[in-house]
């Protein structure tokens, strides 16, 4: 089940045998969550690290005043909480979209996978850092792109990131477990306006999202109205493939 994060450390640097094989070994202690549930709160320090195995995940904050902030989208092969080895307590809580398994990584395993597999531990920075880079194109998305270019922005996002590891299927197509208001939650709009921009990209044959799935009609358009440049997910070794 570590397939996933094989195949997303495998875009940042070339993995051996052993490095793959110590991947694997890491991950004894797997549970399920369900839906709705949080994996860390805000001010917790998590025992374990959590590697997402299956589902998808998201990082946030709680507004003052009951309003909430996305901030991140967490799927399958993402580590949640690198923050663990510096920082004393979480500054955001992480909650699940959907159904999911967790396998709970020890801070003792952690350490000593990084110091035996160099490759592992800078393909582990490199991810590190294309987070900050998400981060910053996130915040220009929100501050300067209109609400049709900021989700179709954010759909071009998820569908690259999706396909580095085999999770788009041969139609353009992968799950979406988001609400309206969960994509508001996360490009500044509200639930009505994301409905409008959503029947847009429909109108402009561009997407289908029905029940949780979304199929991408045509993804070099979608790039094009977006301004989509994938560079900034600094993706070195990936080759954006579909699974079958």
């Amino acid at each position: 089940m570590t397939n996933a994060l094989i195949k997303k450390l495998g875009n940042f640097s070339k993995l051996s045998k052993e490095d793959e094989k110590a991947i694997q070994r890491l991950c004894t202690n797997i549970v399920r969550k369900k839906a709705g549930e949080d994996l860390i709160r805000e001010g917790e320090r998590p025992g374990s690290v959590h590697l997402l195995l299956d589902g998808w995940a998201f990082r946030y904050k709680h507004l003052p005043d009951g309003g909430r902030q996305i901030l991140a989208y967490l799927i399958p092969g993402d580590i949640c909480d690198m923050h663990i080895f510096v920082l004393r307590q979480m500054d955001h809580s992480i909650g699940l979209l959907n159904d999911a398994v967790i396998g709970l990584l020890s801070e003792d395993a952690m350490l000593e996978l990084l110091s035996r597999h160099p490759a592992v531990e800078r393909a582990l920075w490199w991810a590190t850092l294309v987070d900050e880079a998400v981060l910053r194109e996130w915040l220009a998305n929100i501050g300067r792109r209109d609400p049709y270019r900021r989700i179709a922005h954010l759909l071009c996002e998820m569908w690259v990131r999706m396909s580095t590891i085999g999770l788009v299927s041969g139609q353009d197509s992968f799950s979406l477990p988001l609400t309206q208001a969960e994509l508001g939650d996360t490009v500044g709009l509200t639930p009505v306006t994301v409905n409008r921009v959503i029947q847009e990209l429909r109108s402009d044959d561009l997407i289908i999202l029905k029940e949780k799935r979304l199929t991408v009609r045509d993804v070099s358009r979608l790039m094009k109205v977006s301004e989509f440049d994938v560079s900034y997910l600094h993706l070195g070794n990936a080759d954006i493939t579909r699974a079958e």
